[in-house]
């Protein structure tokens, strides 16, 4: 088929080799180069750069709504757009004009989790197990209906960054499947269990140890890698990475033995952290030559 792929972030790419491994990608859009690193110089998306690499035409407009952009998106007589973490909003024009509409790979188990950190949310909220879904594209906020979904349990010990990465390989599995056997039936999605997945603000990345542990520690492995759950240690901040839930009692905040550190009910064990301007390292290689304060804050 003749197919548009709009997508931006790493978790994107999969899905692109999917699709450009059995079909015919006509055009892939993604927003504009955006400047990053020290030198601030203008970089591509990873979706960009990887489609440079396969030879595709690339189109990055700053937005959709123009209508000299969406007579371009028209005249690619596309049969179908897949679009995955594309990251603008879709105008009702672009909606219809493939011949199968606009499928969407998102995150989650719809409804639950629609929105734009479904990810991080499970994890967050201690969801067992989530997955992704292949939806049919409408105006609302991912409530249009789901043409198939795959599911995956998640781990105690498993942080967003774990997830993201089996959950990007799903949607590129699930997405050549429904391609091959379009047209197909979609079922719409019940209004029972709905949540909304709201964008993850730096606010919530400071730990309070005096919340649960099993709370601190959710919120440890669903804010890894980015933003980072933070706490402070003899006045750096120091980013927490991994963790688990462990056997220990104490004051919140407290070190107990090892990287073991007493929460409001219960302890966690930090298995892996980042100190500022160093790169990540396991609890064991952290405290060679490091003594922990008595209290983390």
């Amino acid at each position: 088929m003749r197919v548009i792929f709009m997508g931006t972030p790493d978790f994107s790419v999969p899905a692109l080799h999917a699709v450009a491994a059995a079909h015919e990608v006509v055009a892939v859009y993604s927003q504009p180069p955006r400047q990053a690193g020290r030198g601030q110089k203008f970089r591509p998306s990873p979706v960009h750069a990887a489609a440079n690499e396969l030879g595709l035409e690339m189109r990055v407009p700053p937005g959709l709504r123009d209508e000299g952009v969406q007579a371009e998106f028209t005249a690619l007589r596309a049969d179908v757009a897949v679009v995955v973490a594309y990251g603008l909003i879709l105008p009702q024009a672009v909606l219809d004009a493939p011949r199968f509409g606009c499928l969407n790979i998102h995150a989650s188990l719809l409804p639950r989790w629609r929105g734009a950190a479904p990810i991080h949310r499970a994890v967050i909220a201690g969801d067992a197990e989530t997955g992704v879904a292949i939806m049919q594209m409408e105006a609302g906020l991912d409530t249009g209906p789901v043409l198939a979904e795959a599911r995956t349990g998640i781990g105690a010990e498993e942080t967003t960054a774990d997830l993201h990465d089996r959950l990007s390989q799903m949607g590129a599995g699930l997405i050549a499947e429904v391609l091959a056997g379009l047209p197909m039936p979609a079922w719409p999605q019940p209004e029972d269990g709905v949540t909304y997945a709201a964008k993850i603000d730096k606010s919530e990345a400071r730990i309070d140890w005096s919340r649960s542990a099993v709370e601190v520690d959710r919120q440890i492995r669903g804010l890894s890698p980015f933003p980072g759950a933070w706490c402070d240690i003899s006045g750096e901040r120091v980013k927490l990475l991994r963790s688990r839930l462990a056997e220990g009692q104490g004051r919140p905040g407290q070190v107990l033995p090892g990287f073991l550190v007493a929460c409001g009910t219960g302890a966690v064990e930090i298995l892996q952290a980042q100190r500022a301007g160093k790169k990540p390292m396991s609890a064991g290689e952290l405290l060679r030559g490091w003594t922990l304060p008595e209290r983390l804050g």
